[in-house]
This record gives structure tokens, C-alpha cells and sequence, in this order.
């Protein structure tokens, strides 16, 4: 099918989802829209992450997207069983198939959850983890100074580090912990520095990256992958400053992010057609 996939996110977090659809479906075209300029989601009230969300969906909407991918867990945690009651395409967030690797990787059944103060609260990730498996210790821990660091696009690794130290102290020497789930898709941006806190001994699990996965199952079996011969072209829209936006995702990207375009997202939109 020849429709683009959608990926929504708070920020500039979500491209590391991207950067892994482009990786595994190198035919597939993405829009991707980041809310930088009210990043980050996850001090903000429900009530305000939801308006949000339906924001940026009904901007997607209007692209004719075939699939849409809720790269916030934020979002995904306040907004998504709405979503589906709403839309009539798939849609794929970033919880369950974080949830869903790290019971496939832990010996210890001992889980450790890091996310935004919003992802922490909703305790989506306890809920997931024990839908499958009952017998889990689960630990979550909110880290509310990643996000900033990652979307300021300026951070010495010795800074990352200190930071990602003082935020993991509690959870550092929990006793049989073997699996970190990295619930923010921002916080593979500080993979390195929390691997180095963490230790060898505990897996790092990155929900973003499961959640590509999950996508390229779901094309494949409700038969909508895109059957061309092409390489794809992606487009990249920001509430905030394109060059900002550019300057980061280019750090890390495989993919050169160019022509990134500002939109105003225009709420009356949602007031307007709720129902979609």
C-alpha cells in the first residue's frame, strides 16, 4: 500500500523509533511530526498530553497515513486505547513491545522501568509487565532530567553521565535486577552513559526499538506494506525550530533530516471534529 506510516512524538525522542522503520522497512515512507515546542510531555496533565496527541494526529490524518506509531510513551500511556476506539488504522505505541522484550530477556524476573514523571505515574509499564507475566518484581523510577538534556541538542558526555548517576542512584544496586527498560524514547539518546551506571550484568531494553519491530510484523500481516521498487523519502515537521530539530537528528540519524518544516498546530481542529 502506498501510504505513508506516521510517527508522532514529543520531541526529537521518536526518531530513534524512526531511525529503526527506516533500518528494517527501507521502502516504507515516514512523516514524522515532533511536538518540540511543548516538549516535554511528561510533568504535563493527562488532560493536556491527550489534546496534544489528538493535535498531531489530526495534523498525520490529513496525510493520508496508512499506520500511525505513538513514539511517546507518554502519549501512548494517556491516549492510546482512545485512539484506536477512533481511528480505523493501526496503531502502534511503545509500551507493550517494550514490556513484551524484556520478559523475553530476563532470567531474574527482575524488571526495572525508567520514564518521564507522566509514563512513571500512569504505572502503564507495571500493568503490561504483569498482564503477561505475574511473577515479576517490578521497579519503575521516574527520570525527569533526560528529556531536557536529549532535546537541548548540547550535552558533554561528562554532563550526560553525572546526570544519569545522580537520577539511577535508587535503583543502581537493587539485588537481582537483570533488565532495564528504557521507557522514554528519548533515553536511547543516553544509551551509552546509562549502560555505564547500570553495568554489564543488566540488559538494556529500548521500547522504541521494539516497537519498530512490532510494525513491520503488523505490514506484513495485514498486507500493507508498500510492494514498489523504491527508496523512500521521509518528511519531518516540527512545532518548533527546524534548525534545532535538524541539528540534533542529524547527530544520530543514518538518514539526513533536511527541509524540516515548522507547523502551528491549529486546535480549533480537534474542537472541531473530534470524532475524526
Amino acid at each position: 500500500m502506498d501510504q505513508p506510516i506516521g510517527v508522532i512524538d514529543s520531541g526529537v525522542g521518536g526518531l530513534t523509533v524512526a531511525r529503526e522503520l527506516m533500518r528494517q522497512l527501507p521502502k516504507e515512507q515516514l512523516i514524522y511530526l515532533g511536538d518540540t515546542i511543548r516538549c516535554p510531555y511528561g510533568p504535563r496533565p493527562e488532560a493536556e498530553v491527550v489534546q496534544f496527541t489528538l493535535e498531531m494526529v489530526e495534523f498525520l490524518q490529513k496525510k493520508q497515513i496508512k499506520l500511525l506509531v505513538i513514539a511517546c510513551n507518554t502519549a501512548t500511556a494517556f491516549t492510546i486505547d482512545l485512539l484506536r476506539e477512533r481511528l480505523s488504522i493501526p496503531i502502534i505505541g511503545v509500551i507493550q513491545p517494550g514490556a513484551r522484550a524484556a520478559i523475553k530477556v530476563t532470567k531474574t524476573k527482575t524488571i526495572a522501568v525508567i520514564g518521564t514523571d507522566g509514563t512513571i505515574g500512569s504505572k502503564a509499564y507495571p500493568k503490561a509487565l504483569k498482564q503477561i507475566s505475574s511473577d515479576l518484581t517490578i521497579y519503575d523510577l521516574a527520570c525527569p532530567q533526560f528529556v531536557p538534556i536529549v532535546e537541548s541538542g548540547h550535552f558533554s558526555p561528562e554532563a550526560a553521565k553525572h546526570v544519569v548517576e545522580q537520577s539511577l542512584k535508587p535503583i543502581t544496586n537493587l539485588r537481582g535486577l537483570d533488565t532495564l527498560i528504557l521507557g522514554c524514547t528519548h533515553y536511547p539518546l543516553l544509551a551509552e552513559p546509562i549502560k555505564q551506571v547500570m553495568g554489564a550484568n543488566v540488559e538494556i531494553i529500548s521500547s522504541g526499538e521494539e516497537a519498530a519491530r512490532e510494525v513491520s510484523a503488523l505490514l506484513s500481516y495485514q498486507a500493507l506494506a508498500y510492494r514498489g521498487n523504491r527508496l523512500a523519502k521521509h518528511f519531518f515537521y516540527t512545532t518548533g525550530s527546524p534548525e534545532l530539530f535538524e541539528q540534533i537528528a542529524n547527530r544520530w540519524m543514518d538518514y539526513p533530516v533536511q527541509h524540516v518544516e515548522n507547523i502551528v498546530i491549529d486546535q480549533s481542529l480537534v474542537e472541531k471534529n473530534k470524532s475524526f
